[in-house]
């Protein structure tokens, strides 16, 4: 029985996630993901009324088309965290598939959100929880384990898939961080289990493995140690204080809470994405918030919200996203005066975000920067540690799992190849063990581990 790996997408660029993963004649899916920078291109339309193919002719969602010449049938979607690179694209995918949409509880909450927001498509396919450490038997030799990993996104898995021919691993986006409140630490002991009973192969992602300048990743209380170095002194003195950060990292911003909460300081959460993914945390028990504390994610609600930070701005802290300098987003419209709260000077602006690293991207967040400095607003930028594992994170996981062999995805051909390069240092041979792969390509292995 032969073992398939396809790559949809996610294998030329970093977001758009697809894989298919084809045994005898059964397909899993996993993830199904979208390109966020080409989505911001179409910032003024509304792609819940778009068709998918539209969709994959502008590159924003997988081209999925290519599944019709797969001679097999999809028993499973398999989604691994929250995010949109990883998700984005059920809504305009799914439906075309007669096959269950596996994930933890966090995560189908969200895929819920975009199934219900959706206009073009009717998703019916069946969501089914798994948690980490449980297995879910997809078909008579497929049997699917969640493995508890850590990212930047609560209920974030490592996706096992055990076949016949032995262990497929899916590992697109993860960090080893020992250390957060939310979120327990991988389950090393489990990896180490896999690697001795024997892993065909491990497709992993590639991002942060040609960072030359760091090559272990930092948890997620060190990010916490550098917030409240910076935010120690801002929280009691009379200025406006606002901390931008990722929505979906509720773990960050927990501890932006934390620090905040014996301040006196009212912490509002603002904006569409803080209250997409913060209420739904707060719903499940994983964001613990003070009592005074509010999410507004209404633009009318938002703007009332701002208005009485505008009147006593020390009595509150702002916690919001747009650190990408978006034009649309709450951070730079306030930058660019727009908004019913005005920077003063001395203001505080803490960026709990790196730039990511696209033309856009670099341009929108210089310029907003500039603005908010024009204003007199002090600004800590990059207050951050990365939510992926770096290249010697990478080689730890390679050495417990020693898979027979690797495909690197979520990455350019530059990341992709950089990944090659490590596996060759622990003995693996390109072509021959480790394959990386275009979008649209495959890799077939016709035997066992």
């Amino acid at each position: 029985m032969s073992v398939e790996v396809i790559a949809v997408g996610g294998y030329q660029e970093i977001g758009k996630n697809m894989t298919a993963v084809k045994v005898g004649a059964d397909v899993v899916i996993f993830d199904m993901g979208l390109d966020i920078n080409k989505l911001k291109l179409r910032v003024n339309q509304d792609i819940s009324r778009l068709h998918s193919l539209d969709l994959i002719e502008d590159g924003i969602i997988p081209d999925d088309t290519l599944m019709r010449d797969v001679d097999g049938k999809v028993k499973a979607i398999v989604c691994t965290h929250g995010h949109l690179d990883h998700i984005g694209a059920i809504s305009k995918l799914a439906h075309r598939y007669d096959a269950p949409i596996i994930a933890t509880q966090y995560t189908l909450k969200l895929i819920e959100q975009i199934i219900n927001e959706e206009k073009k498509f009717k998703v019916n396919n069946s969501l089914q929880l798994l948690n980490p450490g449980e297995k879910y038997q997809i078909s008579p030799y497929l049997v699917l384990e969640f493995i508890r990993s850590t990212h930047s996104i609560p209920q974030s898995v490592i996706a096992t898939l055990h076949t016949p021919e032995g262990i497929v691993i899916y590992a697109n986006d993860f960090k080893f961080d020992n250390h957060q409140k939310i979120s327990s630490p991988p389950d090393y002991n489990r990896f180490l289990e896999l690697g001795r009973k024997g892993v065909l192969t491990l497709i992993t992602g590639s991002i942060n493995i040609d960072n030359k300048s760091q090559v272990k990743n930092y948890s997620e209380i060190v990010a916490k140690m550098i917030l409240d170095d910076i935010l120690k002194n801002s929280l009691r003195d009379e200025i406006g204080l606002i901390v931008a950060t990722f929505a979906s990292n509720i773990e960050r911003i927990q501890s932006i809470v934390d620090i905040a909460r014996d301040s006196g300081r009212k912490i509002f959460l603002l904006g569409k994405n803080m209250d997409k993914y913060c209420s739904l945390a707060v719903d499940m028990d994983l964001l613990d918030l003070p009592k005074k504390s509010k999410i507004y994610g209404n633009p009318n609600d938002v703007d009332k919200a701002l208005a009485k930070v505008e009147y006593k701005r020390d009595n509150y802290l702002i916690i919001t996203d747009g650190h990408q300098g978006e034009h649309t987003s709450l951070l730079p419209r306030i930058a660019n005066g727009k908004t019913p709260f005005n920077i003063q000077k001395h203001d505080v602006v803490v960026l709990s975000a790196p730039v990511i690293p696209t033309q856009n991207n670099i341009a929108n967040r210089n310029l907003m920067e500039r603005r908010l400095l024009g204003c007199g607003a002090r600004i800590y930028p990059n207050a951050h540690v990365s939510g992926h594992a770096c290249r010697e994170d990478y080689r730890d996981f390679i050495q417990m799992l020693n898979p027979a062999h690797i495909i690197p995805t979520q990455g350019n051909l530059r990341m992709l190849s950089a990944f090659a390069e490590l596996a060759e240092e622990e003995g693996y041979k390109m072509g021959k063990d480790v394959h990386v792969l275009r979008n649209g390509q495959a890799q077939v292995f016709d035997g066992g581990v």
